[in-house]
């Protein structure tokens, strides 16, 4: 809301002995197995990690609220793309909106910040759904899914946090971070908490503005022209509707209070991916398969707009 899994291999019998002399048919397939087998299991280890290879340095920071069985998972039913290279030399920047410790933190989360439009707090905790399940866990998951798919294309993929600080960070920090990247594209992942019945998604796009630190003049045609792609991405991937309560069905709504939005100037959007609140959003915001599908969605929008 704006506001390790190891493959155990098979056990196998002790080989039975063989004659001395083998034809090359038989030593070409010894040979292929191992490294097939070991193959497979590089791909489950970087597919489990969020795309981070098995052995990498341990991300710090305090430890994330207990994920679920399928958090951070690809879903069986929606295989993780090829690698093409076609985002080769682009740059997105991934914003997972709130951190799970914000609300172990909430004098550092309200110190105001300038947004350039007025001075609001660095941050919020976030909403989550009626069974506790957090936005800020939720955008961490599909971040990392996001993360995940894009640098298999080639992107490089920056995040403003992975859960490896101990609160935020500010929302003037999270424009920066994406500024000095120079980031091609930059999305903030987030879920809503509206009331009951109110349903579906939405896409934030910048307003005009040039006040004080802000100037979003630059940003407002290619902000709109990455929304409105990944608005419709989104809607054929996830089978989500635009929501039903915020853009007038249109899944596209005009912002000029987020300092997210009004101090970048790398195109950006937000999406409020549903409503966490509302009981049939929340069945799909906890599901992992579906998250996934948020994830797909979001990324083909991306793709699009680097495209061009």
């Amino acid at each position: 809301m704006v506001a390790g899994m190891s493959y155990v291999g098979p056990d196998f019998d002790a080989p039975e002995p063989r004659p001395p002399r083998r034809g090359p048919l038989t030593v070409a397939i010894a040979a292929l197995v191992p490294a097939a087998l070991l193959g497979w299991l590089v791909y489950e280890a970087v597919a489990d990690t969020g795309g981070r290879p098995a052995g990498a340095a341990p991300r710090t920071g305090p430890p994330a609220a207990a994920p679920s069985a399928d958090d951070g998972k690809l879903s069986p039913s929606s295989p993780a793309p090829a690698l093409s290279g076609s985002l080769k030399g682009k740059v997105v920047l991934v914003d997972a909106g709130h951190n799970p410790g914000n609300f172990r933190h909430t004098a550092e989360i309200n110190r105001p910040v300038d947004i350039g439009t007025a001075r609001k707090e660095c941050d919020t905790t976030g909403t989550s759904t009626n069974s506790g399940y957090t936005e800020a866990r939720f955008t961490l998951d599909v971040a990392r899914r996001l993360r995940t798919i894009l640098e298999r294309q080639g992107a490089t993929v920056k995040f403003t946090q992975d859960g490896d600080r101990a609160w935020g960070p500010c929302v003037d920090e999270r424009a920066r971070i994406g500024n000095a990247a120079h980031a091609d594209a930059a999305v903030s992942v987030h879920a809503d908490g509206a009331a009951q019945g109110d349903r579906g998604f939405h896409v934030i796009l910048p307003a005009s503005v040039h006040k004080g630190t802000a100037d979003t003049r630059p940003i407002v045609g290619p902000s709109r022209d990455l929304g409105e792609r990944i608005e419709d991405s989104f809607t054929r991937v996830t089978g989500s509707k635009p929501s039903n309560y915020v853009g007038d069905g249109t899944g596209l709504d005009v912002r000029s209070d987020l300092g997210g939005l009004n101090l970048s100037t790398v195109p950006k959007v937000f999406i409020e991916c549903g409503n966490m609140r509302d009981s049939t959003d929340a069945a799909r915001l906890t599901s992992g398969a579906w998250r996934q599908k948020a994830a797909q969605g979001i990324s083909e929008g991306i793709v699009s707009f680097l495209r061009g």
